[in-house]
């Protein structure tokens, strides 16, 4: 089982604690260090969280993560499709991945979020064209990336059109996409069609299950293998030797004590290694986003590492 660093910074981090915590995820041997794509602090996943200093971009963050990094994987989980138009943003990745030299991937979703749209003058379509937009741009993405050196790529669609495009820069290794949520139809379909790894967010054990046999259905309806796609899962980090350790920064992160009895990354570390097994056992999750909401607090990252992940690899 591979474990990953994924961080919020839209709730309140410079690009000096991301660095920070990317070098200490790399250090502690973690497989890759992921960030949300958003504009906008929300909730009250750390209590009071204003977004202070204010939001940094994921893929401007990637690209200098890149060169200051030297084996972490670096992603997002995941660019809001509403974000960024799809030709400059295979160009951004790409290059990201080219500067990283090779270690760079694409979480891509419809987004839905409205607040950061309407705060930053981003158009927030309905749901229904989102994932439109969402299945036109991955479609673009893969095939620019895809097109042999020395040709074209054309595109025609109700959103989106490119024509004779050089698909350029071309990224170092073939980059893997992650597709992820809570959908029900739209999005294991495109997980089928596009995806490398399916990411499910955030779900008890009985959802995570059903949304993978969603997930095995789709594959099915399109004749792909679906033990080609990587099954993964994300939740918050809430670490403590003690119940009342748990429970009181549980409720600092937003969590109830529901919310913690379904979180398998709630609990004392020996008590994570026991729930994550039993997840593995039932839902086939080979990789798990470890969400750090306190950046602050890199003690947390060094006991997953020592405690949980060497007992799951």
């Amino acid at each position: 089982m591979d474990f990953r660093i994924f961080t919020e910074p839209q709730q309140g981090a410079s690009y000096s604690d991301l660095l920070r915590v990317a070098r200490a995820a790399e250090a502690a041997g973690f497989d890759a260090f992921f960030r949300s794509d958003h504009y906008r602090a929300m909730g009250s996943a750390i209590d009071g969280a204003s977004g202070e200093p204010g939001p940094t971009d994921a893929w401007t963050t990637l690209s200098a993560l890149a060169v200051q990094t030297e084996r972490i994987r670096l992603g997002t989980l995941v660019t809001s499709a509403t974000f960024r138009l799809p030709g400059p943003l295979a160009i951004a990745v790409a290059q990201a991945d080219q500067m990283s030299g090779g270690r760079v991937e694409l979480g891509l979703g419809a987004g839905w979020f409205e607040a950061e749209h309407t705060g930053y003058g981003i158009p927030f379509p309905p749901l229904g064209e989102r994932f439109a937009r969402l299945a036109e741009q991955l479609e673009i993405v893969t095939g620019l990336w895809e097109t042999p050196a020395g040709k074209t790529y054309s595109f025609t669609g109700e959103h989106y059109t490119l024509v004779d495009s050089p698909a350029l820069p071309k990224p170092a290794r073939p980059i893997p996409v992650i597709i992820g949520g809570k959908g029900p139809r739209r999005t294991p379909a495109l997980a089928a069609r596009f995806a490398s790894e399916f990411n499910v967010p955030f779900s008890t054990l009985e959802e995570t299950v059903a949304r993978f046999d969603r997930l095995e259905q789709a594959c099915a309806d399109l004749g792909r293998d679906p033990s080609e796609i990587v099954r993964s899962c994300a939740h918050t980090l809430v670490l403590g030797d003690t119940d009342a350790e748990v429970a009181r920064r549980g409720e600092g992160y937003g969590q109830s004590p529901d919310d913690l009895r379904a979180n398998p990354l709630a609990g004392s570390p020996s008590e994570i290694v026991d729930r994550l097994g039993r997840w593995r056992e039932r839902t086939g999750i080979t990789r798990v986003y470890v969400q750090t909401l306190d950046l602050t607090d890199l003690d947390q990252i060094d006991l997953i590492a020592e405690r949980v992940a060497p007992q799951l690899r």
